[in-house]
């Protein structure tokens, strides 16, 4: 696990290559065990293939969402905010989850970030994605993952770089 860690990177570049069903089930499964407070696994996911709806999230940000359109699929997080008040703190830990064990199975990642985020023309992206997935309007979406085959190749996390000033024991 710890080598995970060390060698996951947000990827932004994406292979033209689809992504064995498989290894989006076997990526899925594993995400439904991701723990939640009280158990309640207010989560849900929406995993987008279709090129054209990549190409609309992919407009959701700007600049910032431009990658989603190049990823092999995309999997939209969201959670249900009526049922957990911590929500956006479960969506966090299966989105990760998710993240790591892509890099497991040999595919790249990156978070793209939704809530409290603003379209290009000024709207909440979380509603125009609401609207694009046809999303219920007690869910709120926490992030979007862009997953793919890498076509860029990043550096492991160099032990020398880690801010380790920011651990403290027993007191600030």
């Amino acid at each position: 696990m710890i080598e995970l860690y060390k060698t996951r990177r947000s990827i932004r570049k994406f292979q033209d290559k689809k992504v064995e069903q498989e290894k989006i089930d076997e990526l899925l499964k594993g995400a439904l065990m991701a723990p939640s407070s009280r158990g309640l696994k207010p989560w849900e996911l929406i995993v987008v293939t279709d090129r054209e709806l990549l190409q609309k999230l992919s407009e959701s940000r700007g600049p910032s969402s431009k990658l989603i359109s190049g990823a092999a699929l995309g999997i939209v997080v969201l959670a249900d905010a009526e049922l957990s008040d911590v929500w956006t703190e479960d969506a966090s830990i299966i989105a990760i989850m998710m993240q790591l064990s892509a890099h497991s199975l040999g595919l790249g990642s990156c978070w793209v970030q939704v809530r409290e985020r603003q379209t290009p023309q000024g709207e909440t992206v979380d509603s125009y994605i609401k609207k694009l997935l046809d999303i219920p309007a007690k869910y709120k979406t926490e992030c979007i993952l862009a997953l793919g085959y890498p076509a860029e190749e990043k550096g492991t996390h160099k032990e020398e770089n880690l801010p380790l000033e920011k651990i403290h024991y027993n007191t600030f």
